[in-house]
């Protein structure tokens, strides 16, 4: 992997904000392989690029009308020259968000036609209360700092 891959990857993360930002179902759905996995984190599983983009598209016309999502890009890891593991943390909001509470992990792939797209995806929402209950009490369970 190179310099070129990881700007490619970047700009694959931007187009998919750039089309939840206009509220693009397709545009959105179009940034996943045809047989990717979405968990979103509220559990919903959707699969392949159509039903991603049809069922944001159905979100972004109803509750999720006028929002924005906001990502930062934690780190990428890059497996092969064509596998890559994306770590992000954002927030879908309207307006400026007031923190950046959901953790997203995505599997980017080079797809047939050489294109990077999102083979999987598994969001979270960050739980800080219970993770600090859980280091005070399982101090070991504390992630090393990165």
């Amino acid at each position: 992997m190179n310099a070129i891959d990881t700007t490619a990857i970047r700009a694959l993360i931007e187009l998919t904000q750039d089309a939840w930002n206009r509220g693009d179902g397709a545009a959105y759905g179009a940034c996943f392989t045809a047989d990717a996995t979405d968990v979103t984190y509220v559990g919903t599983v959707y699969h392949g690029g159509t039903e991603i983009g049809q069922a944001h598209q159905a979100l972004f016309d109803t509750f999720l009308k006028g929002t924005r999502l906001t990502v930062e890009i934690l780190e990428i890891r890059c497996y092969g020259s064509d596998t890559a593991i994306v770590v992000t943390r954002g927030e879908s909001s309207k307006g400026e968000p007031k923190k950046l509470g959901k953790l997203a992990t995505y599997t980017v792939v080079r797809d047939t036609d050489g294109q990077w797209r999102i083979a999987a995806v598994q969001k979270t929402q960050h739980k800080p209360f219970m993770e600090a209950v859980s280091f005070k009490f399982q101090p070991a369970t504390r992630p090393a700092v990165r």
